[in-house]
């Protein structure tokens, strides 16, 4: 008989759960001061946006649904997200407040806390980025699903496991705090 760990149960579990895809059981606060863990600070437009869904796991969801008898299969509710699937997006960058970046550039947001919005207003933003393998944000809360970089040629929103991302509104308070965090800071 096969015999799998309880971790690989609850795993399994968990990736064919209903709803929205969510790493997180307890939500963790924005600490402002992780903006210094960012390759680059811009303020931007955001263009091009899209959700680029994990097909494999769709697709291992579905011969795991098939395998289901009629009545297993109807206490299933259609899952319409993934925790592996992200957005990529493109950047008009119109300032740079930290790093060397200029002109378009292109994005990923692995927003595995919540899942990522179907669409996003254009903006302008202020976004705090870090390129693929730089550290990320300690954990601050008692769990978190942490993958690795979706397309490692572009940046990465920069974001704490289980906390908000670092995409806020150019004149917003928390882009103004931010502002301050990093001109202090040079």
């Amino acid at each position: 008989m096969l015999r799998l760990p309880l971790s690989a149960l609850i795993f399994a579990g968990l990736m064919s759960t209903v709803g929205p895809a969510q790493a997180c059981f307890m939500a963790a606060s924005l600490e402002l001061s992780d903006v210094m863990l960012a390759d680059a600070v811009v303020i931007g437009e955001i263009t091009d946006y899209q959700i680029i869904e994990d097909q494999l796991q769709r697709e291992r969801r579905q011969r795991y649904l098939d395998s289901l008898t009629p009545e297993q299969r109807d206490a299933h509710v259609e899952q319409s997200s993934f925790i592996s699937d992200y957005a990529r997006f493109n950047i008009e960058v119109s300032t740079v407040l930290r790093g060397d970046v200029e002109g378009v550039i292109g994005a990923t947001w692995d927003n595995s806390t919540y899942g990522e919005p179907a669409s996003l207003p254009t903006g302008p933003y202020l976004i705090a980025l870090r390129r693929a393998g730089t550290p990320l944000p300690p954990l601050r809360g008692p769990s978190a699903t942490i993958l690795p970089d979706p397309e490692p040629g572009l940046w990465s929103i920069l974001q704490a496991p289980c906390a908000p991302p670092f995409l806020f509104e150019s004149t917003g308070a928390t882009a103004s705090a931010i502002q301050v965090i990093l001109s202090v800071e040079e």
